[in-house]
């Protein structure tokens, strides 16, 4: 899941070096947090016009957690 990620943003990236993936531990509820960091340059590559692309991404890694029979959650930071 994390190498998906990490994929997925270094794909859309012009620092691909910065793209780094921080996994907390399931929750209460089970769901994992996936906090994507990139570059601040690089925030508007990765979350899009309205947010369309990080939605993009959240629903791509949702659907590859299903498929494990896992939740997760991802969040975007600088």
């Amino acid at each position: 899941m994390e190498e998906l990620l990490i994929a997925l943003a270094q794909g859309l990236v012009e620092e691909p070096s910065a793209v780094s993936v921080k996994i907390d531990e399931p929750d209460e509820e089970g769901v994992t947090h996936y906090h994507l960091h990139v570059a601040p340059d690089d925030m508007g590559r990765v979350i899009g016009k309205q947010g369309r692309i990080a939605k993009a991404i959240r629903t791509i890694m949702k659907s590859a957690a299903i498929h494990s029979h896992k939740k997760i959650s991802v969040d975007i930071d600088e």
